[in-house]
């Protein structure tokens, strides 16, 4: 029995596509970077392809990656939409506010700073060492995931390399995962071709679908956010951002009442950092 009135949001990052391992790969710009695009767009249209096959109804993918203009539009499944370009209130989840949102799906995710996994970190390529919430060391995925889910939103497929999908267990356990490539270093993974990346995505994907039902919003605060940098300096720059707080000499917290104002600010706060690392010494 197929669903009905469903949409899913694909929130699409890029260091978890297939075939994705350095620094090049991702970068805008660059030759690999281009090539890189192909695989990136086919890991999304084949989630888009499995939404579908489990019947959903809508499917909106959400640039999700650096400029967040990555994907290749002219490639994407007609049957979808995208949203993409900087500058989004929810940035990596913009889109999951609308009340037309019944699940999302994580696509080309990544582990987060200081931990394994291929291109690990949170927001900042580097400079962020690691990012804690109410004591839990958090991934980009655990953050987005607890954004969601105060919109009732339910995460209902993940996507990356092997470490990300242990990841993915601990905020989303009921999310299909699948994993592209297998970790060996930050910079090398044992890769799968895209034609069995891309089955395994599409059949997890319309697994995934009938995970798609709104709940009511979960309230989780208040949220405890500790910050740790790889410069003293920084915690400084940090420490502009109005509620942040010094407490250690490379580390900064703050507390919000919802992962709404929690994720703002944690926006705010790398936007600035970003501002003050200076070039080779960081």
């Amino acid at each position: 029995m197929g669903l009905i009135d469903v949409k899913i949001l694909i929130s699409a990052d890029m260091e978890g596509a297939t075939g994705v391992t350095w620094p090049a790969d991702v970068l805008p710009g660059t030759p690999q970077w281009e090539r890189c695009r192909h695989m990136f767009t086919s890991d999304v249209n084949a989630a888009i392809a499995g939404f579908f096959d489990g019947g959903a109804d809508e499917v909106l993918v959400n640039e999700a990656h650096w400029t967040m203009r990555n994907l290749l539009l002219e490639q994407l499944d007609e049957r979808a939409e995208m949203l993409t370009g900087r500058h989004k209130a929810l940035s990596m989840v913009e889109g999951v506010q609308r009340a037309d949102v019944d699940g999302i799906a994580f696509v080309g995710y990544h582990t987060g700073a200081g931990t394994e996994g291929v291109l690990a970190h949170t927001y900042l390529a580097n400079t962020l060492t690691g990012v804690w919430v109410n004591g839990t060391r958090a991934s980009e995925g655990h953050l987005n995931s607890l954004v969601v889910a105060e919109y009732g939103v339910p995460v209902v497929l993940v996507t990356g390399d092997d470490r990300t999908c242990v990841d993915a267990q601990g905020y989303a356990p009921q999310a299909p995962g699948v994993a592209v490539k297998d970790y060996v270093s930050r910079y090398a993974a044992v890769c799968r071709p895209p034609a069995r990346t891309a089955a395994d995505i599409r059949a997890a994907a319309c697994k995934g679908a009938a995970l798609a039902v709104r709940h009511d919003p979960v309230r989780g605060g208040p949220f405890r956010f500790e910050l740790e940098f790889d410069a003293e300096h920084l915690v400084g720059a940090a420490t502009c951002v109005p509620g942040v707080e010094r407490c250690g000499e490379r580390r900064v917290t703050y507390t919000s009442q919802e992962m709404y104002e929690a994720i703002r600010c944690f926006k705010a706060v790398t936007t600035v950092v970003s501002s003050a690392v200076e070039e080779q010494y960081g």
